[in-house]
C-alpha cells in the first residue's frame, strides 16, 4: 500500500506537532496481545451509516487533501473531504483491498478482479488490468478471496507491485508497467499478501506474508525472491495462530523494516542480511496497518483485543524514531493510516479485514489526540491522501 513516500514538507510540520502528542508518553510494555472487535460492539461505538448521504462534490478537479479509500465491502473507491465527509464514488472491481497513488495522481486499486487504474483528479476509472496469476477463484468478496491485497509504486512510478492472494496456497507478486498497463512479470511469495512495500532506492520489493509468518524479499526485474521469517513469538498454531506479520513500514533512515505486534514488539529486520531485533511497543493490543512519515516517526493501527479480560481497546500508536510512545484510544476496529500532507491529521479506515468492521474513518488531530469519526464508504480497508 502507499505508506512511504511522505514530503519533506509533511515531515516538517509533523515535527512541530509532535511535542504534543507525546506530551503525555507510556514507557512500559504492559500485558499481552490483543485482536477484534465484533459487530455488536461496533454497533455499540455508533458506527455511522452505511447510508449517510454524501456531500456535494466539489466543481472541477478534485482538491488536494481528499482522503480516498477503497471500499472491501462495496466494488467502489470513495472520495472523502475530511471536514464535510465523502462526496463521490467510483466503481472499480470487486472487493477492492489496497491501493496506491502515484505523483500523476493516478491511483492503483488491487480488486479481486485485477489492478483497476482511477484517474482521481476526473474521478473516473481508466481500466482494469487482470491478474496472470493461476488459482485465485471467481471474485469474491470476504476476508480469504482471491485477488489483489497490498500494493505500492515504484519511486520512479514505472511499475506497480500488487500481491495476489491464492486462497489455499502461496500468493504471487505480479509487476505491472505503468505506462503500457499490462503485467511484465509474476512471481511466487509467501501465503496471503497482506502488505507490498518498495525500498526506497527501488531495488527491492517487499511482501508481508502474514500466513506464512514471513516477508518475501522481490528484486525488481528478475523477480528473483528469498524469504525472511518474523515471527517474534514464534510460529506455533500455524494458520490459526493470531501472532503474524500484517503490513510493513520502510525506514527512511536506514531502509530496515519495521512491523508492530500486539502492542508489545516491533520487529526491526535488516532485508539484506535477514536479521532482526525487538523493540518494546506499548499498546498492547492487536495490529494491523502501518504508515511512517519522512522523519521516522511511526503509526501503527491497534485493531483491539484478542483477549478482552487481558488487553487493550483498538487505538493508534505514535511511536518516534527515539522509540517513545503515544497511544491514542479509537473506537471500534480499524485497518489501515495515513498522515496528512501537513503533519497534523491521522485518517484512520475503520473496515478492518475480519467482523468488527464500521462504515467510516477516524480522524485524529495529533496535536491534541481527540479522535472525530466520520463516514465513509463501505468497509474502507485500503487508505492514501491526495
Amino acid at each position: 500500500m502507499r505508506r512511504q513516500r511522505p514530503s519533506v514538507r509533511r515531515a516538517a510540520a509533523l515535527r512541530r506537532a509532535l511535542p504534543a502528542v507525546l506530551a503525555s508518553v507510556v514507557l512500559v510494555v504492559t500485558g499481552c496481545s490483543a485482536d477484534p472487535a465484533d459487530d455488536s460492539a461496533a454497533e455499540q461505538a455508533g458506527s455511522p451509516s452505511p447510508a449517510a448521504k454524501k456531500v456535494p462534490a466539489p466543481s472541477g478537479r478534485t482538491p488536494g487533501g481528499t482522503v480516498l479509500v477503497a471500499d472491501f465491502g462495496a466494488d467502489t473507491v470513495t472520495f472523502v473531504d475530511p471536514a464535510r465527509g465523502a462526496f463521490d464514488s467510483v466503481r472499480v472491481g470487486t472487493a477492492p483491498y489496497g491501493l496506491a497513488v502515484g505523483d500523476d495522481g493516478r491511483a492503483w486499486v488491487a480488486t479481486a478482479e485485477g489492478v483497476a487504474v482511477v484517474d482521481t483528479a476526473e474521478r473516473k476509472r481508466i481500466t482494469r488490468i487482470p491478474y496472470e496469476t493461476e488459482g485465485i477463484g471467481r471474485p469474491a468478496h470476504g476476508e480469504y478471496r482471491g485477488g489483489g491485497m497490498g500494493i505500492a509504486l515504484a519511486p520512479d512510478g514505472r511499475h506497480a507491485y500488487v500481491g495476489v492472494n491464492r486462497p489455499g496456497g502461496n500468493g504471487t507478486v505480479e509487476a505491472i508497467d505503468t505506462h503500457t498497463l499490462k503485467v511484465t512479470g509474476v512471481t511466487e511469495v509467501g501465503r496471503r499478501p497482506f502488505d507490498v512495500d518498495i525500498a526506497r532506492d527501488g531495488q527491492a520489493v517487499y511482501a508481508t506474508d502474514h500466513d506464512s509468518f514471513d516477508v518475501t524479499v522481490v528484486t525488481p526485474g528478475s523477480l528473483h525472491t528469498r524469504r525472511i521469517e518474523v515471527a517474534p513469538y514464534g510460529t506455533e498454531g500455524g494458520l490459526g495462530s493470531w501472532l503474524k506479520p500484517h503490513y510493513t513500514a520502510v525506514r527512511p533512515s536506514d531502509g530496515k523494516l519495521l512491523l508492530p505486534f500486539e502492542g508489545e514488539r516491533l520487529a526491526v529486520v535488516d532485508p539484506e542480511t535477514g536479521r532482526s531485533r525487538i523493540e518494546k511497543m506499548t499498546a498492547n493490543t492487536h495490529q494491523h496497518g502501518v504508515t511512517i512519515t519522512g522523519d521516522g516517526t511511526l503509526f501503527a493501527v491497534g485493531t483491539g483485543p484478542i483477549d478482552p479480560s487481558r488487553d487493550d481497546g483498538p487505538s493508534l500508536t505514535v511511536r518516534t524514531p527515539q522509540g517513545r510512545e503515544k497511544v491514542i484510544p479509537l473506537d471500534g476496529a480499524h485497518e489501515a493510516v495515513e498522515v496528512s500532507a501537513d503533519g497534523r491529521t491521522a485518517y484512520v479506515t475503520g473496515g478492518f479485514t475480519r467482523d468488527g468492521y464500521w462504515n467510516g474513518i477516524s480522524v485524529v488531530d495529533l496535536e491534541s489526540g481527540t479522535v472525530r469519526r466520520l463516514a465513509a464508504g463501505e468497509r474502507p480497508l485500503g487508505i492514501a491522501v491526495l
